[in-house]
């Protein structure tokens, strides 16, 4: 797909496709992160960082299965 860069006031901004943001499920005011791969960059609706977050509780959870459970007792 064949973006074009245009003139913002003093920057430049990036016109996205209204099928592309569907795909992407993003709409207006939504923020995309831009994560460069060795292929070059990744255009997502997702935060790196919450995902990096999210896999350590996961490991903290799993790690401590039995102590959650007796707790939920």
């Amino acid at each position: 797909m064949k973006l074009k860069l245009r003139s913002v006031g003093t920057s430049t901004g990036l016109v996205l496709p209204k099928e592309m943001l569907v795909r992407l499920r993003a709409k207006k005011d939504d923020t995309l992160f831009a994560i460069e791969t060795p292929d070059g960059y990744l255009l997502t609706p997702y935060d790196p960082e919450v995902e990096k977050q999210l896999d350590l509780g996961r490991g903290f959870m799993k790690k401590y299965r039995n102590v959650f459970r007796a707790l939920a007792k």
